[in-house]
């Protein structure tokens, strides 16, 4: 780790923690449901954040892992460190946000994040923290909106989260409510005769059991993580890598230092 040994991860505010990711995460945007924030300092300097919380489609998340209720896991929602911090500062980040979270609540059985291959990395730093990798999708919900605005779908879709807002937008603010007779977040943008392109790309979503013996309750296949150059999902940087042979499965070389994306596949 050299150099990575110097940080320290400690909880901060919200406000604190959703002011840094707003300068730092590079889409720019907080996620609204984010209940648990880390700050990341090096000599009291201060140069990230991480930030946990409920995954926005809850339902489909808990069909990961049998037996599990719904407080009994967290979405790392964001990730995002400045440039200046030490090589490795991520996963030294997260693997001190983790063990945090395994001490203050011990009833957390695992922990999701997804890696956006449409704009960032493909979860270089999820392998290299020891995630397991359980899904690669290519991307249908993230639309570039030609106000230049990037959105998941989940953001429009009120139908599916009542009441909430989802993710935080800060150029098309008007947009995140659905209006009468649409039906659907497509609905409702041919509605406002707002005009769209599906970004090219993956999301791959990855998990992380800090309750070991809950591995075997796992319903879906690890994938070996050989499969993410196979189906061309690689991304290092916001640059597909293209297909190309990762190695071995425990080759994690390439991606990008990912955030956590707009989180939903």
């Amino acid at each position: 780790m050299g150099e990575a040994k110097k940080i320290i991860v400690k909880p901060i505010s919200s406000t604190d923690a959703n002011k840094i990711i707003k300068r730092l995460h590079y889409s720019g945007k907080i996620c609204c449901n984010s209940q648990l924030h880390f700050g990341v300092f090096v000599d009291n300097r201060c140069g990230g954040a991480l930030q946990f919380g409920p995954s926005l489609d809850k339902r489909k998340m808990l069909n990961l892992v049998s037996g599990t209720l719904w407080n009994e896991f967290l979405e790392l929602n964001r990730l995002s460190l400045a440039d200046w911090l030490p090589r490795n500062s991520e996963s030294r980040a997260i693997a001190y946000a983790l063990k945090f979270i395994k001490k203050n609540y011990p009833w957390i059985k695992w922990i999701i994040s997804f890696a956006d291959g449409t704009q960032c990395g493909d979860g270089t730093i999820y392998r290299a923290s020891g995630f397991k990798l359980i899904k690669i999708k290519k991307n249908t919900e993230l639309w570039k909106l030609d106000t230049g605005e990037i959105l998941h779908a989940h953001t429009l879709d009120m139908t599916s989260f009542p009441g909430q807002r989802g993710i935080e937008t800060r150029k098309a603010p008007e947009i995140m409510q659905l209006t009468k007779g649409a039906s659907s977040p497509r609905k409702f943008l041919e509605l406002k005769n707002i005009k769209y392109a599906v970004l090219s790309g993956y999301q791959l979503l990855y998990i992380k059991f800090l309750k070991t013996e809950f591995e075997n309750n796992l319903t879906v296949p690890v994938l070996p993580f050989s499969d993410i150059d196979k189906l061309g999902a690689g991304m290092y940087k916001g640059v597909m890598r293209g297909k190309q042979a990762i190695g071995s499965d425990q080759d994690i070389s390439g991606g990008a230092a990912p955030t956590a994306t707009l989180q939903n596949i």
